[in-house]
């Protein structure tokens, strides 16, 4: 016969109501009042008005303005191709936005569909939208928690809470009122929130927040108002767009009133102002970095990193901390045994010695007073129980197998106040109990210790012994269970004394760092990127966990959530870049960490699984989710889920995106440099009063084929090896440098001055048409060769020539478009004579040997 022993537990008063429950008039009033039990939000943007503002953006309104005059002009072809390349865009660009707001449709999938309520004197079940504040929750295992209520009666109840606070262990609820809310959410064991899982026990409680005032209620808020950051390049090209639109719209006007002045014609000087303006905007530009984007998170997904959002790619790049979540990110979020305590010796979690009896004893006993069982991969009860039916597995003991042979007759369950539990078996002829506990409850009910000699009385100088390791485990971070044991004489009442105990040792464990955190962090390290540890475990666990991994230097960086409640955020930022880890914390400070160190000039990633985690997330630069263990509402707040949940997949995608950026950045070059080249022709002709050296046609087949290739093909360019040596680039430096700007104007006035040679040229040998198509064909050529000086700032000749296949293949594509339009007149081009392609080619191939001659001289490798 089992025998329970329930502790006694303290009564707490009642009013009518809360024994009754509510009325149905009164719940009719407070619902009037209060509305309905529900998580609100506010009115999303339509897919039809996210693909109108599509168009505000300055380079396309600039195209829709050349597309116009185009079609005015009769260039019908030019409109339709430029026109198609702006739907496009918009196109991808509301795709995106429709699928990125999907955070709240997960936080309210989260809510109970139904709770048992007392009303009107009876127990029934509602659905949870009518729960109202002042009804009585009945509370069994298997319940969502739908609302937030403060307990007032808990038979063991335990509910896990790890969606809200990120910890795994569940947390036992009781009736002792906490007096203060100032303590962290994870502390309030009076109280049982909404969102949260009964995995134990049963009780009841009455409802104090619903809706919007719960806990999760005021994480939908957060997430609702946490702005998304654009990315650097948004940011970047956002400026460089407007500045270029403004250049061109200054330049064209300019040529345009030249021409006029002059006297030409004007449908002519529009046709030569429009030219310009094609010239000057890279029309596949938003295109080419999405595609460069797109490849880019293909490679990623198959090293564990999927991208939510395409442009987050290039943000891992340019990322200087990365705030990550302790429980299942740095550590494994599994309680593992770590050490032992027994006979006055510190034993590691591998070094109990087999046939030791003292030592196979404590595995024994640690496995028969416990609850949890496995069964391969499924592991059912307490994580710290679990622990140690894996650590009895380790050394051969079956806990199914000791608990039939050693048969449980009586217990006397684990509550927190007592912070012990007691079961009773028959152990060959004897009944004996088994206590484990808290060191410092259990050490004034022991009165023996088992040795190797033998049991003894135990001494002061042993008792002494036992606390300073408990200490020292804990010190370390560790969680300390003391375990001890006595003969009882055969049950015949519920009654047992657990006293006069015999101490049989101590068992240490921990949720342990990941083996790759500790390398990882390192490389994080030298990369220039500050990792900072923000979690809702205690202080010293924290400690422990981040000075393993290398992330805490010193205890003093080391700050809790009640302490950053007494910081303004003054305070708080200038104290940031001296703090390392954040225990204890709630949503709110994760969401004043991240801006404080946004507003430090820092591009933030925060790591994360649980709903507590989504709106730090979301206003981080780069918000990164854990595939496995992370909740949908984590996933839909990220930039980028982690399908192993692994700290270190997070170092590869910073050097992923740190080599896209520049791939990226590459890509823009190789397009300004050959649309500068273009606009030097046009502007050269328009000074001298030439003819038109190139028609809109001509421009387009070069930015939106034979360019678009070369282009992507950069973007593609295998990774180096330097980029995680590099310092993080500064989040306010522009896209491109003054020696950018410089070296793209000297490469454009290079390829200018053979296109001008070859238009000069066809002048003078056949004319105006000749000149123009002479001028097209190097141009285009003299970019298609300029792809391989664009690939690195190093030269082909070091870095592979064949290393980057893409590029050849691009090349010889655009060789052979460029080809076929010579050879059979398409694009209003006049056929051209042996000796003109020569001078075509030969023209177009100098700039490639001026430029690698200039960096094998004066870059270094």
């Amino acid at each position: 016969m089992n025998v329970i022993i329930e502790p006694v537990r303290p009564k707490t008063d009642e009013t009518e109501e809360i024994r009754t429950g509510l009325s149905d008039e009164e719940v009719r009033l407070r619902q009037e009042e209060h509305g309905f039990n529900e998580l609100q939000e506010e009115k999303r943007k339509s897919a039809g008005a996210v693909f109108v503002d599509q168009f505000k953006d300055f380079l396309v309104i600039i195209l829709n303005i050349a597309a116009i005059i185009s079609a005015f002009l009769g260039e019908v072809e030019s409109s339709i191709v430029i026109l198609t390349v702006v739907l496009l865009n918009a196109a991808l660009g509301t795709i995106q936005h429709v699928k990125a707001e999907k955070s709240l449709n997960s936080l309210k999938a989260m809510a109970a569909p139904s709770a048992n309520v007392m009303r009107n004197g009876k127990v029934v079940q509602i659905p949870s939208r009518e729960v109202v504040t002042g009804d009585l929750l009945i509370i069994n295992a298997g319940d969502y928690i739908c609302a937030d209520a403060r307990v007032l009666e808990s038979h063991s109840l335990l509910i896990n809470e790890s969606s809200l606070t990120g910890e795994s262990v569940p947390v036992e609820k009781n009736e002792d009122f906490v007096t203060t809310d100032a303590v962290a959410l994870g502390d309030r064991k009076d109280m049982v929130f909404s969102g949260s899982f009964v995995t134990g026990g049963r009780g009841k409680a009455v409802v104090t927040a619903i809706g919007m005032d719960t806990e999760i209620g005021k994480i939908a808020d957060l997430l609702e108002n946490a702005k998304e950051k654009s990315t650097p390049l948004q940011e970047r090209l956002d400026q460089f767009g407007k500045a270029l639109a403004i250049g061109i719209t200054v330049i064209c006007l300019i040529v345009f009133a030249l021409d006029v002045i002059r006297g030409r014609e004007l449908a002519d000087s529009f046709m030569f102002a429009v030219s310009l303006a094609v010239a000057a905007i890279p029309e596949a530009l938003s295109s080419i970095v999405t595609i460069v984007l797109a490849f880019g998170t293909q490679k990623m997904a198959k090293e564990n990193a999927i991208i939510r959002k395409l442009h987050a790619v290039e943000s891992l790049g340019n990322i200087s901390v990365i705030c990550s979540d302790k429980t299942g990110t740095l550590t494994q979020n599994k309680m593992t045994v770590q050490h032992f305590y027994t006979d006055g010796k510190i034993f590691g979690s591998d070094q109990l010695q087999p046939g030791n009896k003292q030592h196979e004893k404590l595995l024994r006993m640690a496995l028969l007073c416990n609850d949890a069982v496995t069964a391969g991969e499924q592991e059912i009860g307490d994580p710290t129980e679990i622990a140690l039916v894996n650590i009895g597995k380790q050394y051969g003991f079956d806990e199914r197998m000791e608990r039939e042979q050693n048969e449980r007759i009586g217990e006397v369950p684990f509550d927190s106040r007592r912070k012990f539990m007691s079961t009773i078996h028959r152990i060959g002829h004897k009944q004996v109990m088994i206590t484990k506990g808290a060191t410092d409850v259990l050490i004034p009910r022991i009165s023996r210790i088992e040795t190797a000699g033998g049991v003894q009385v135990i001494t002061l100088q042993q008792i002494e012994s036992i606390r300073q390791a408990a200490h020292s485990f804990a010190d370390g971070g560790l969680r300390v269970l003391a375990l001890a044991y006595k003969e009882v004489f055969p049950l015949k009442t519920g009654a047992v004394q657990e006293e006069g105990l015999t101490f049989l040792g101590l068992i240490a464990m921990m949720d342990p760092p990941r083996e790759e955190t500790e390398q990882a962090v390192d490389d994080c390290i030298r990369a220039g990127v500050k990792p900072v540890m923000i979690t809702g475990d205690h202080k010293i666990t924290a400690i422990a966990i981040a000075g393993q991994i290398g992330i805490l230097k010193d205890p003093s960086e080391a700050i809790e959530g009640k302490d950053i409640e007494k910081l303004s955020d003054d305070e708080l930022k200038d104290r940031i870049e001296q703090l390392s880890v954040y225990a204890r914390v709630s949503p709110e400070h994760k969401i004043r960490i991240v801006r404080a160190w946004q507003e430090k000039g820092n591009v933030v990633a925060m790591t994360g699984d649980g709903v507590n985690d989504a709106p730090a997330l979301k206003q981080a630069d780069i918000g990164v989710a854990m595939g496995m263990a992370g909740t949908e509402v984590a996933k839909d707040a990220s930039s980028m889920v982690l399908t192993d949940d692994n700290f270190s997949t997070i170092v590869k995608a910073v050097s992923n995106g740190r080599s896209m950026y520049n791939n990226i950045k590459n890509a823009i070059q190789f397009l300004l440099s050959g649309n500068a080249g273009a606009i030097f022709v046009v502007m050269y002709a328009s000074l001298l009063a030439l003819p038109v050296p190139f028609l809109p046609a001509h421009l387009l087949f070069i930015n939106l084929l034979t360019d678009s290739l070369p282009a992507i093909a950069i973007g593609l360019e295998p990774h180096g090896k330097k980029v995680m040596k590099e310092m993080p680039r500064d989040k306010d430096e522009g896209l491109f440098s003054k020696r950018d700007v410089i070296q793209i104007s000297l490469e454009g006035l290079l390829i200018a001055a053979v296109t001008i040679i070859a238009f000069r040229y066809g002048l003078t040998a056949g004319g105006p048409a000749d000149a123009t198509t002479m001028a097209f064909a190097t141009l285009c050529l003299a970019r298609l060769f300029h792809g391989f000086n664009c690939r690195s700032k190093d030269s082909i000749f070091r870095i592979g020539i064949f290393s980057n296949i893409a590029c050849w293949t691009a090349f010889l594509i655009g060789v052979i478009l460029l080809n076929l339009v010579l050879t059979f007149g398409l694009f209003e081009v006049a056929p051209l004579g042996k000796e003109q392609l020569y001078m075509v080619y030969g023209l177009a191939f100098v700039p490639l040997i001026v430029i690698q001659t200039g960096k094998l001289i004066f870059v270094k490798s």
